[in-house]
C-alpha cells in the first residue's frame, strides 16, 4: 500500500473525521464563550468593583537600570482569565453532566425488559384461572 492510500484510510477514518469536528467546535465554542465572558459577564462585574476593567489592573515594577522598559505584571489579564476558565468549565460540566444523564436514559430503557407477548399474557391468564378454579374446589 503507498504512502497516498495509507494516508487517504487514516484521514477518512471515523474517529480523525469526528475529531476534526470537535476540534472546529470547539474552537467556535470557545470565541462564544470568550465573548459572554467579555461582553457580558465581566461588565457588570466590573460595575460593582467601581467601574475596573480587569483587563487594564496591573502594577508596575520598579526601573533597576535606567533606560531599560518598565516591567508589568497584568495580574487583570489573569483574573480574566480565570474567569474564562471558570465560565467553560461549568459550560463544559453542564454539557457533560446532561450527555450522561441521556445515556443512563438510553441504558436504562435497553436494559428494561420488553413487555410480554400476547401469548405470554394469555397463558398467563389462563393459569391464574385454573389456579383460581383449583382453590375453589
Amino acid at each position: 500500500m503507498g504512502m497516498m492510500q495509507e494516508f487517504k484510510a487514516f484521514a477518512v477514518r471515523g474517529n480523525v473525521v469526528d475529531m476534526a469536528v470537535g476540534i472546529i467546535i470547539g474552537a467556535a465554542f470557545g470565541k462564544i464563550v470568550s465573548s459572554l465572558v467579555a461582553d457580558v459577564v465581566m461588565p457588570p462585574i466590573g460595575l460593582l468593583v467601581g467601574g475596573v476593567d480587569f483587563a487594564d489592573l496591573a502594577v508596575s515594577l520598579p526601573v533597576l537600570r535606567e533606560g531599560a522598559e518598565a516591567v508589568t505584571l497584568n495580574y487583570g489579564r489573569f483574573i480574566q482569565s480565570l474567569v474564562d476558565f471558570i465560565i467553560i468549565a461549568a459550560a463544559v460540566f453542564l454539557l457533560v453532566k446532561g450527555i450522561n444523564r441521556v445515556r443512563r436514559q438510553h441504558e436504562e430503557v435497553l436494559a428494561a425488559p420488553p413487555p410480554p407477548s400476547r401469548e405470554e399474557v394469555l397463558l398467563t391468564e389462563i393459569r391464574d384461572l385454573l389456579k383460581a378454579r383449583q382453590d375453589t374446589r
